[in-house]
């Protein structure tokens, strides 16, 4: 099991990192908010989860234990891949998907990509009495802004909607923007409401 990887960033994709730990490069899967968090040429430390298959071996990154503790109890529900426990920290916060399960808040796991309302039932019903401590939630600080039009249009991608979608995210999220600019992950989380409202 690798339980974390620390290292210089060699390159940044859409979906994952590379990080070189002792002369090897090792790609990372990644959410568009802990890729947001990252930059190539600086050093960097990743809570991992390595998932084994008969034909793969996939590494998946997270920006704190929190999240990777969430990540993995939400693969013990059936039905929930790496990669739709990976839309779930895209959109929602550890203690908010807590929350979401601890009382049974159907329209909060629904606004997830890729999660119908049987599937969000099942979610609740398997892992209600799994999720241990319920947090009074909050936003994780300390990412970095930078380009953060690009990076909420690639995180917005890479979960699926289309690059004109993107564009009308971002654009109305620039919209809204008075005064300082929020944290990637949380206009990330914006984008993504603002998209569930046009399906």
């Amino acid at each position: 099991m690798i339980a974390s990887v620390r290292g210089v960033v060699a390159a940044i994709s859409h979906d994952s990192a590379v990080v070189e730990v002792g002369g090897v490069g090792m790609r990372v899967f990644c959410t568009p908010g802990t890729l947001a968090g990252l930059r190539s040429g600086i050093e960097a430390r990743l809570s991992t989860t390595l998932i084994v298959r008969e034909d793969s071996l996939t590494l998946y990154g997270f920006a704190d234990e929190d999240e990777r503790q969430m990540f993995d109890l939400l693969l013990t529900a059936n039905g929930v891949g790496p990669r739709i426990a990976q839309a779930v920290l895209a959109v929602h916060q550890p203690d908010t998907v807590r929350r979401a399960i601890a009382g049974g808040e159907l329209a909060v796991l629904t606004a997830v990509p890729g999660i119908g309302k049987r599937g969000a039932e099942k979610m609740i019903v398997e892992l209600k009495d799994k999720i241990g401590p319920v947090g009074l939630g909050g936003t994780s600080a300390g990412v970095l802004n930078g380009a953060w039009q690009e990076q909420v249009r690639q995180g917005v991608l890479a979960l699926g909607w289309s690059a004109s979608q993107a564009d009308q995210a971002v654009a109305a999220l620039t919209e809204t923007i008075d005064g300082e600019t929020p944290p990637v992950p949380v206009l990330l989380r914006q984008a993504i409401r603002l998209l569930g409202k046009t399906r």
